[in-house]
């Protein structure tokens, strides 16, 4: 049912939901569940992609229809402008004209990697500082070994400080293989045991190959399912194998509708948690050292 604060179920102004995206491990398809979030819900509210890996490791620059100034064009150790930072972004082709932004590393091959903020709230202040309404994040560490490593260090995690930031519904990818379900089962197990909203975590089932789940996957969607706020399936697209998201009016249909069924799961997370309509989001004080809101334009 449409709201009166928000006519055609876009988010209402001022407000800003944040997700990112983990995985218990390398390729178990967060970029491309990352992008398929990012279109999903772009027809919501204004959204980025964060790209948090290094250049050579991110499928993000090659994604891109059309290319920014990117992260380099950042500056590092002042306040960044609205301007400046909506310049550094890259448009990428969504679903149903309704395209988004992601800020990645566009240099040449030969070019020093970037400097990456490690801190969560850096990449928030960069969402707050372009005006997005939506932020994806696309992380490049092992959930399980970082929320294990924090617990047995009692140090805070990076995976906590994602999910503590405002309005924030993580996305976790679980390969649709037995070794993927083993490996989310015990990164669940690890973020429950630290206090972490499982709640109100989506999780992602990838499938890479044709054809049906093991039996194992299917057992663990079954035991997940009364835990997470939903489990959502994406299906093994060939397209997708082939050329990654750059072409997404390529997509499978089964494939499009897993990116509204993800971007529906992790607003309806939203509104259980937040309420509806959800919270003006805050606009955090700039950080020393990393690229800092100077203002935020509106949208």
């Amino acid at each position: 049912m449409a709201r009166k604060d928000e006519p055609d179920g876009r988010l209402a102004d001022g407000a800003r939901v944040f997700v990112p995206v983990l995985g218990p491990a390398g390729g178990c398809g967060r970029s491309v569940v990352a992008g398929l979030l990012g279109a999903g819900l772009a027809s919501y509210g204004s959204a980025v992609v964060l790209d948090t890996g290094l250049r050579w490791s991110s499928p993000w620059p090659n994604w891109a229809a059309a290319p920014g100034g990117g992260l380099v064009a950042i500056p590092p150790q002042r306040a960044a402008s609205g301007a400046q930072v909506v310049a550094a972004s890259s448009r990428c082709t969504g679903l149903d004209g309704a395209d988004f932004a992601v800020l990645t590393d566009h240099q040449a091959w030969g070019s020093a990697p970037l400097s990456l903020p490690e801190d969560p709230w850096a990449w928030y202040q960069l969402a707050a500082a372009g005006g997005w309404q939506v932020a994806v994040a696309d992380t490049s560490y092992a959930v399980a070994d970082e929320v294990v490593f924090a617990r047995s260090t009692r140090t805070a995690g990076v995976t906590s400080r994602w999910c503590g930031l405002p309005c924030a519904l993580p996305v976790l990818c679980m390969p649709a293989t037995t070794d993927g379900a083993q490996l989310v089962q015990g990164a669940l197990m690890a973020a429950s045991a630290e206090g972490l909203p499982v709640a109100r975590m989506t999780v992602a089932v990838v499938s890479a190959a044709p054809g049906a789940a093991p039996a194992p996957v299917k057992a663990a969607v079954t035991m997940l399912e009364p835990r997470v706020a939903a489990v959502v399936e994406v299906p093994f697209d060939p397209h997708v194998r082939a050329y990654g998201l750059r072409e997404m009016e390529r997509l499978k249909a089964r494939t499009r509708r897993a990116a509204a069924a993800l971007a529906g799961a992790v607003m309806g997370a939203a509104r259980e948690s937040f309420g509806d309509p959800l919270p003006a989001a805050p606009r955090p004080a700039p950080m020393a050292g990393v690229p800092a809101v100077e203002e935020e334009v509106s949208v």
